[in-house]
């Protein structure tokens, strides 16, 4: 679980894909990726005035958050999992 579930709640869906996701990510960068995502993803829920970190905080804290060497096997792993990435690109 996200180390900064504590401080607000994930989306039940949400989370279940971003563990999914998460565990799709090379060991190398598995836990920067999520020290950097779980942190943003809490902050964008906040900016949105939400209780709760849902999968549009996720996604834009990893299109955010990653470095762009990594865009495209981001994208193929937002696909595997479900995420709707397309409706949150800029």
């Amino acid at each position: 679980m996200p180390e900064t579930q504590l401080k607000l709640q994930w989306e039940e869906t949400a989370l279940k894909k971003y563990q999914e996701m998460t565990a799709k990510i090379p060991l190398f960068h598995r836990e920067i990726a999520k020290k950097v995502v779980d942190k943003k993803a809490v902050m964008n829920a906040k900016e949105r005035g939400s209780d709760f970190v849902e999968e549009e905080d996720i996604v834009h804290a990893f299109l955010t958050e990653v470095p762009m060497a990594f865009y495209s096997l981001m994208i193929r792993l937002m696909d595997e999992v479900g995420f709707d990435y397309k409706k949150y690109e800029s």
